[in-house]
C-alpha cells in the first residue's frame, strides 16, 4: 500500500472479510476501483514461489491484480514487488499445475491433485515459464495506476 501512496493513488485496505483484495484503490473521483491482493515470501524456499489456492485460477477481472511481494532472506535486504494482472495470475496457475500433475513425482508416482498452488517465478518445464517471464511486472506499478484511472 506504502507504493501505492508514494505515487498518488487512492489506496485503502480492503475492509475484514473481503474475500478476493487486501487492498482497494481508487481515482479521485472514486467511480473507478481497483482490488490489489497482496502475497508476500521469504527468499528461502526452494523454488521461490508464492502460496496460493485452486480459486486462483478461477478469479479473473480487468481490475483486480496481485502484488507479490519477495521480502527476501534478511532484514537487510528491500523488498521486490511484481504486479501482475489476474488474468496472467490465473492462467499460469492452471498451466503450472496441470504440467506438475502429470510430471512424475520423486519416486516416479503419480501425484495428487490438491488445492494448493504455487505462482513461480521461474518453472522450467515449461518455456513460456522459464525464469524471468515475470520481469516485466517487476515494479510495474504504471499497469495498476493506469487501471485504477480508466
Amino acid at each position: 500500500m506504502s507504493q501505492l501512496l508514494r505515487r498518488n493513488m487512492i489506496a485503502a485496505l480492503a475492509p475484514t472479510g473481503v474475500p478476493n483484495a487486501d487492498i482497494i484503490v481508487t481515482d479521485k473521483l472514486g467511480d473507478r476501483l481497483c482490488a490489489v491482493q497482496v502475497k508476500v515470501r521469504r527468499d528461502i524456499g526452494s523454488d521461490g514461489g508464492w502460496h496460493m489456492g485452486q480459486k486462483h485460477e478461477e478469479l479473473v477481472s480487468p481490475n483486480l491484480f496481485y502484488c507479490f511481494v519477495d521480502f527476501g532472506r534478511s532484514l537487510a535486504d528491500q523488498p521486490r514487488t511484481w504486479v501482475v494482472p489476474s488474468g496472467i495470475v490465473a492462467k499460469s496457475l492452471q498451466e503450472i499445475h496441470k504440467d506438475w500433475l502429470h510430471t512424475p513425482g520423486v519416486r516416479g508416482q503419480q501425484r495428487n491433485d490438491t488445492a494448493f498452488r504455487r505462482f513461480m517465478p521461474g518453472y522450467n518445464a515449461l518455456p513460456q515459464y522459464k525464469l524471468g517471464w515475470l520481469n516485466p511486472y517487476f515494479e510495474n506499478w504504471a499497469r495498476l495506476e493506469a487501471a485504477s484511472r480508466q
